[in-house]
């Protein structure tokens, strides 16, 4: 069973970042294999698959992730403007970051790594065999790609969330609203638009009108348990484990794939760095993921079994 742990936030240089670098057990700490044959031996024999992604997926499609250094929003981080306290108090500050998100977004593709992944889904479903994405994305640019079995454990930026009704729903608009209209540049230079709470994304249910807000897990919140359940399932139950372009610094997600390897399941993990839970993987292959997944999903020339 997955351990949960419902809030989003990140652990680096916390006690849960030390504990991912510890031995579990008897577990060997040998480096991770970079043999690729053996990972698609394997790979070809797996019937459930869950694949872990996270911004590094998306980074080589141009997906901004104000993370690390000039990782800024004119002078606020991402950290500062996604929490419910910062919405509470600059809603307009905070929709203009997320306006901006939205239609950098839209002018942005999926990569190889999300069309391998789409790809590998859709040639094992014709096996009976099961590909189950993961995402602490929320650019759906795996949708885009043509994946259908998705987890979106942080919400999506293109579904809204009605502060007074709850509704929640797709938004692809653009601008989501008029008074957004060419507003959310990103320079540190620019003045806040400071739009009237009436004039940002408002309910459209009959009768409602509240303020929407962007439908994403924010810092301090907690996942969606029906999300996290349907997660905990997927990782319970797989035989083979990807994890794609994630830090493994942000709870619960960075514990997903070391207690699947726990419990000696092969998982691979694919990033341009090691990340504290490299040495629980079995596999480990290093570069952008646009160059090394493609070549580890494909298909192979005699059908897997």
């Amino acid at each position: 069973m997955i351990v949960r742990q419902l809030t989003c936030g990140a652990i680096r240089n916390s006690h849960l970042y030390a504990h991912l670098r510890k031995p579990w057990g008897s577990q060997s700490m040998a480096r991770p294999s970079s043999d690729l044959a053996a990972f698609r031996e394997i790979f070809s024999k797996a019937n459930n698959i869950a694949i872990l992604t996270g911004a590094g997926v998306s980074a080589e499609s141009g997906v901004p992730t104000f993370r690390g250094a000039g990782g800024y929003w004119r002078k606020w981080q991402a950290q500062e403007l996604a929490t419910p306290e910062a919405f509470a108090r600059n809603p307009s500050r905070v929709w203009e970051f997320y306006h901006y998100r939205r239609e950098v977004m839209l002018t942005k593709n999926p990569n190889p790594a999300h069309l391998a992944i789409a790809e590998c889904e859709e040639r094992l479903s014709k096996q009976g065999r099961k590909v189950t994405v993961i995402t602490q994305n929320i650019d759906e640019l795996h949708r885009r790609a043509g994946s259908k079995n998705i987890l979106e454990l942080h919400g999506s930026l293109f579904k809204t969330r009605c502060m007074s009704c709850g509704d929640e729903a797709a938004n692809y608009k653009s601008p989501i609203c008029a008074a957004l209209e060419g507003k959310g540049a990103p320079d540190p230079n620019t003045h806040d638009a400071q739009i009237p709470v009436q004039q940002l994304p408002r309910c459209e249910k009959t009768g409602c009108h509240g303020l929407l807000r962007p439908a994403v897990v924010w810092f301090g919140e907690t996942l969606d348990s029906d999300v996290l359940t349907s997660a905990e399932k997927v990782l319970d139950s797989c035989d083979l484990c990807l994890v794609v372009g994630t830090s493994s610094v942000v709870y619960p997600a960075a514990m997903f794939a070391p207690q699947v390897a726990a419990r000696g399941v092969p998982v691979a993990e694919f990033n341009m760095e090691d990340t504290p839970a490299t040495m629980r993987f079995k596999f480990h292959f290093h570069g952008p993921c646009g160059t090394t997944l493609p070549p580890a999903l494909m298909g192979h020339r005699v059908q897997e079994k």
